[in-house]
C-alpha cells in the first residue's frame, strides 16, 4: 500500500486534524487563563472589600458621601466607556451565545469590556456596593475564551462563549460540577454534545488552576449538619416558598425598573446617585453588615451563628439598589448572603432543628428564586459546603422555590435582562414565559 504523499498529508492536516487540535488548544489555553484571572480577581476583590471596611471603620459616616458619588461616577463611566459592562455580566453572555457574530461587533465579550468590568467591579466594592464578583467573572471568562479563539483564527461559536462563562463560574466558586450545570441550565440555548464536551473540559481546567494556586478549599467550609428528608420537609416547604417568592420579587422589581422608558432608563445618573445613597445609609445603619459580597455574614450563619433579624431584608434592599444603579457587579454572592439571612430568620420557627441546615435551605431557596436554576443551586450549595447529607431537602426546597418565583415573576432575571442586548430590538420586560425571545432555553 503506497504511503500518502506530502500533499495529501498536508491537506488532511489543514482540513481535518489541524482545526481539531487548534480548537482543543484554544479551549485549554482559554480555560487556564480564565482560572488564573478568577484567582487574581478573587484576591483583588477581597482586598478591595477589606480596604473599604478599614475606611468605613476609620470614618463611619463617610460612606454617606462616598457611596452615592461612587455609584454616580461608575454609572457615568460605564455609559460612556463600556455600556456592555453594566450589571452582572451573565445576561451579556446569554445574549452573546444567542448571536456570537453580533456579540463580537457590539463588544459584549470583548477584552476591552472585560478589562473595564474588572476595574469597575473592584471600584464598586471600594465604595461599598453590595455586589459580587461571580457574574463579572462569567462575562470576563467568556471574553477571554473568545479572544483566544480569535487570536488562533478559530470561529467563535455559542459553545465557545458558553464554555468560557461556565469556566468562570467553576473558577469563581471552586465548583466544577456547578459550572457544567449552570452552562446547561442557564447559559445554553440548546443541548449539544460538542457544547457539553467543550464546557466540561474548560470547566475542569479552569477549576484546577485556582485550586493549585490557593490550595484545596471549600467556599463556605465543610458543613456536616444535616436533616433527615422527612423531618426537613416542613422547612423545605415553608422556607422554599418564602425564599423563592422573595427571589422572584427581586427579579420582578429589577426587570420592571430596568425597562427602557421607565424612570431609571430616563434618568440613569440620578438613579445611580439615589441608589448609592440608599446603599450608604443602609450600610452605615447596619454598621457595615450589608456592604460587599456578604460572604463573612453568610459564613457566620452557615456555621450556626446568628445575625440580626433585619439582616436579610437590609441586604436585599442594598443588593437591589446596587443592581439598579447601573454599576457593574454581580448578584450571585449577595443572593447567597440574603438567602442565608432568610434561613437564619426562619430557623427561629424550627428551634429543634439544626440552624445550619435551615440556613442552607434558605440560601438555595432565595438563590433559585433569583436565578431560576434549581439544579445549579443544589449542586453549587453542595459543592460550596461539602455537604451531601442535605441533597434531598435542598432539591425539595429548590423545586418549591422555582415554582414560587415563577408565580411572582414569570420571566427569568438573566434571560429578561439579556433581551436588552439584542441588536436592533427594543428592551422587553415581559413577565410571562409566553413572550420569550426565540432561542431561549426550554423552561427558561
Amino acid at each position: 500500500m503506497p504511503m500518502p504523499s506530502r500533499k495529501v498529508l498536508h491537506a488532511a492536516w489543514r482540513e481535518r486534524i489541524g482545526p481539531v487540535w487548534k480548537s482543543r488548544m484554544a479551549a485549554g489555553l482559554g480555560a487556564v487563563l480564565v482560572g488564573l484571572f478568577a484567582w487574581g480577581f478573587a484576591l483583588a476583590a477581597d482586598h478591595a472589600q477589606l480596604a473599604f471596611n478599614r475606611f468605613s471603620g476609620a470614618w463611619p459616616y463617610a460612606p454617606l458621601i462616598v457611596s452615592p458619588l461612587g455609584f454616580l461616577a461608575l454609572a457615568w463611566l460605564t455609559r460612556i466607556a463600556a455600556p456592555e459592562a453594566r450589571g452582572s455580566g451573565i445576561p451579556q453572555v446569554i445574549a452573546a451565545a444567542r448571536d456570537p457574530a453580533g456579540a463580537s461587533r457590539r463588544g459584549l465579550t470583548s477584552l476591552r469590556t472585560a478589562v473595564f468590568k474588572l476595574a469597575a467591579t473592584l471600584i464598586a466594592l471600594l465604595v461599598g456596593g453590595s455586589v459580587g464578583r461571580e457574574g463579572p467573572t462569567v462575562q470576563v471568562g467568556a471574553a477571554i475564551m473568545a479572544a483566544i479563539h480569535r487570536v488562533l483564527r478559530i470561529p467563535v461559536t455559542s459553545a465557545v462563549i458558553i464554555a468560557g462563562g461556565a469556566a468562570g463560574v467553576a473558577a469563581a466558586f471552586n465548583t466544577p460540577i456547578a459550572g457544567v450545570a449552570f452552562a446547561l441550565e442557564e447559559l445554553a440555548a440548546a443541548y449539544e454534545q460538542r457544547l457539553t464536551l467543550l464546557v466540561m473540559a474548560a470547566v475542569m481546567i479552569a477549576g484546577l488552576v485556582p485550586l493549585s494556586l490557593a490550595g484545596d478549599y471549600i467556599y463556605f467550609g465543610v458543613v456536616a449538619e444535616a436533616m433527615p428528608a422527612v423531618r426537613a420537609l416542613p422547612a423545605a416547604l415553608l422556607v422554599g416558598a418564602l425564599g423563592g417568592a422573595a427571589g422572584g420579587l427581586f427579579s420582578r422589581i429589577s426587570l420592571k425598573f430596568l425597562a427602557r422608558g421607565f424612570l431609571i432608563g430616563r434618568r440613569p445618573l440620578i438613579t445611580a446617585l439615589v441608589c448609592g445613597a440608599i446603599v450608604g445609609v443602609i450600610g452605615v445603619a447596619s454598621h457595615g453588615l450589608t456592604w460587599g459580597t456578604g460572604y463573612d455574614a453568610a459564613r457566620t450563619l452557615v456555621e450556626g451563628g446568628r445575625q440580626p433579624l433585619w439582616f436579610a431584608p437590609a441586604k436585599f434592599v442594598a443588593t437591589l439598589a446596587s443592581s439598579l444603579s447601573g454599576a457593574p457587579g454581580g448578584v450571585f454572592a449577595p443572593s447567597l448572603s440574603v438567602g442565608a439571612g432568610l434561613g437564619g430568620l426562619m430557623a427561629n420557627l424550627f428551634p429543634e432543628e439544626s440552624r445550619s441546615a435551615i440556613v442552607l435551605i434558605g440560601m438555595i431557596a432565595y438563590f433559585v428564586g433569583v436565578v431560576r436554576a434549581p439544579l445549579t443551586g443544589v449542586v453549587i450549595i453542595a459543592e460550596m459546603t461539602a455537604n451531601r447529607g442535605m441533597i434531598l431537602p435542598l432539591f425539595a426546597a429548590a423545586v418549591i422555590a422555582d415554582v414560587a418565583a415563577k408565580a411572582v415573576s414569570g420571566r427569568r432575571l438573566y434571560h429578561g435582562l439579556a433581551d436588552r442586548y439584542r441588536a436592533g430590538e427594543p428592551e422587553k420586560t415581559a413577565e410571562t414565559d409566553t413572550e420569550k425571545a426565540p432561542g431561549t432555553a426550554p423552561g427558561a
